[in-house]
């Protein structure tokens, strides 16, 4: 079988499971080429050694990478974020007409929306068939940011995404989303039940898996004799890392939290510890991703939280599998399925999204834990990974759903 995946994001940007579906259906002995953009994410800044130009296919993996020219840009400006995800739906789509000819099937990424341009021009020219894997839900992923404004130029924005959407949904061959709550919101909106499946999103295995916590880890998150919380990932708009600030003060001495990252909110949270005087709060910057499973071993939970808006209902964050896959124990102050993920596998804590009150009421019941109690959650934690989100099993799902397309 012979398939296209398309996706903006793909390595060396933190992006991993566009690169293992690549991979993984090459080992299945199918072939495979990919159309994406030059690295950028998440910065919104080339990545050194790339150049931007028309012509540029390398064989990564074994796999035809063909990259297209776009404009980088991930900041807050609404026209420099649109101007980023057309450049690219435009460039793809041309590309992918040589690049992807004789496909049987395609497998698109569908963050952004914009990225199901390829692949609606090969459905109309070659009736090629496409699954689309839906990793957030437009139009909300956009209407709820800071980047579209109010008013009638919004609700333009709102309907013009809307229509868009039912027109993917209506497009694709298949379409596979990342949790339930998802699944619920596509065919709400007008996708074929039979056509939505549950593909649950994996960590990237090479680098999130079980291993011993070391001095040196312990060392770089400034780990003290009592109950260290980590929070891993961006510090954005919608991560709600204040509320942790104010959630880590009011629990004093019964914990440290530990940030670990950077991004937009990141000035704001640092003001505010200084204000409120956390000085269990730790600020360590942005780490390697290769250094993340011992900095996670070297912490005793896991902090998954996120604004409490419609959009979340329907997402796991990616910290989440990435914490399961290393048996850590997790704290859940996030809406929708993650909460649900983590209490149903007695894998960790959750609390109410958007009450840094109860978050910290979550943070004190999570150290008065015994070692053998947070032991048992890590056992689990690693548990519900192997058996719902591992690579494998995502994998082997996708792979039927692209033959069957194919057919």
């Amino acid at each position: 079988m012979r398939v296209g995946v398309i996706s903006q994001w793909y390595p060396p940007e933190p992006v991993h499971i566009p690169e293992n579906v690549a991979r993984g259906l090459v080992e299945r002995g199918h072939r495979v080429r990919v159309v994406t953009g030059f690295p950028n994410y998440p910065t919104g800044r080339l990545y050194p050694g790339y150049r931007q130009r028309w012509r540029d296919t390398t064989v990564i993996g074994g796999v035809p990478v063909r990259r297209v020219p776009g404009y980088p840009s991930h900041d807050r400006n609404g026209l420099r974020r649109a101007a980023s995800y057309l450049a690219y739906a435009a460039t793809s789509a041309v590309a992918a007409v040589d690049h992807l000819r004789g496909a049987d099937v395609l497998y698109v990424y569908l963050t952004p929306a914009t990225v199901f341009a390829a692949p609606a021009l090969l459905r109309a020219l070659h009736g090629t068939p496409a699954v689309v894997h839906v990793q957030d839900i437009w139009p909300e992923a956009v209407t709820g940011s800071a980047m579209v404004p109010g008013g009638p130029a919004g609700r333009i924005v709102s309907g013009t995404l809307h229509a868009a959407m039912r027109a993917i949904y209506r497009l694709a061959s298949s379409i596979a989303v990342i949790t339930p709550a998802m699944r619920d919101v596509v065919v709400s909106r007008g996708a074929d039940p039979s056509r939505v499946h549950v593909v649950l999103n994996w960590a990237d295995e090479q680098l999130f898996r079980p291993v011993a916590a070391t001095p040196s880890a312990r060392a770089r998150i400034g780990r003290r004799d009592r109950c260290t919380i980590m929070y891993a990932g961006t510090m954005g708009p919608f991560q709600n890392i204040e509320d942790a600030v104010r959630a880590a003060a009011a629990a004093g001495d019964d914990v440290d939290l530990v940030l670990v990252g950077s991004g937009l909110g990141e000035a704001a949270a640092r003001e505010l510890s200084g204000r409120i005087g956390a000085d269990n709060v730790r600020f360590v910057g942005r780490r390697q991703m290769s250094e993340m499973a011992e900095l996670y071993a070297a912490a005793d939970y896991q902090l998954v939280t996120l604004r409490d808006l419609p959009v979340f209902r329907g997402v796991i964050p990616s910290k989440l599998p990435a914490a399961l896959s290393c048996g850590s124990p997790v704290l859940v102050a996030a809406p929708g399925d993650s909460a649900a993920l983590v209490e149903d596998h007695a894998a960790g804590l959750a609390c109410p999204p958007g009450d840094w009150r109860s978050l910290a009421g979550c943070f004190r019941r999570a150290a008065a834990l015994s070692s053998a109690e947070r032991a048992g959650m890590g056992r689990r934690a690693l548990d519900c990974y192997r058996s719902l989100m591992s690579q494998r099993a995502g994998l082997d799902r996708l792979a039927g759903l692209l033959v069957a397309a194919a057919r």
